[in-house]
C-alpha cells in the first residue's frame, strides 16, 4: 500500500510541476503580446509618408502626412 501512496505522491508532484510551467508560460505569453501591441500601436502613431509641396503662387510650404489607422486616446 506505501508504493500506491508514493506513486500517487509522484503523480501528484508533477502536476504541480506542470501547473507551474503552463503558468510561467501563461505569464510569458501575456508580456510578449502586451510588448507586440505596444510596439503595434507605436508605428501606427508615426508617420508613414510626408509629402511636401510648394504652393506655386504664394511660396508657402505644405506638409501632407499619412499615418496609420488607430484612434487616439482621450485618457490623460
Amino acid at each position: 500500500m506505501d508504493k500506491k501512496y508514493e506513486d500517487a505522491e509522484k503523480q501528484l508532484d508533477k502536476l504541480a510541476q506542470m501547473e507551474k510551467r503552463l503558468e510561467m508560460m501563461y505569464k510569458r505569453i501575456d508580456q510578449l503580446d502586451t510588448m507586440v501591441s505596444t510596439l503595434i500601436e507605436r508605428v501606427m502613431r508615426k508617420p508613414i509618408m510626408t509629402i511636401e509641396v510648394t504652393c506655386p503662387k504664394c511660396g508657402t510650404d505644405v506638409h501632407v502626412s499619412l499615418t496609420g489607422n488607430s484612434k487616439l486616446s482621450t485618457k490623460g
